[in-house]
């Protein structure tokens, strides 16, 4: 187990807040926003809802990648390559 999740397992008071404040955000403009450009995608790639265990994930460049939804979850968010180079101004 993750450090954060074993914290959370003992933790049930720190839990409770801590799911308390992720609902809030996930109500926020921004996340919803971000859910519904995924969902959108996903639709598009024909993986949404039909159980191929794949997400779309975000690159660094701002692309959308296929990607196995447990590796896509469990990343460190700044590991992740972009494909297509960024033109410098």
């Amino acid at each position: 187990m993750a450090k954060t999740s074993d914290y959370y397992k003992k933790n049930p008071a720190a839990r409770k807040r801590r799911l308390k404040q992720q609902a809030k955000y996930n109500k926020t403009k921004k996340a919803t926003d971000k859910r519904v450009e995924l969902n959108k995608e996903n639709r598009k790639r024909g993986t949404y809802g039909n159980g191929d265990g794949k997400d779309v994930s975000h690159t660094k460049c701002g692309t959308t990648v296929l990607e196995k939804a447990s590796t896509n979850r469990a990343r460190n968010r700044d590991k992740l390559k972009c494909s297509k180079k960024k033109k410098k101004k």
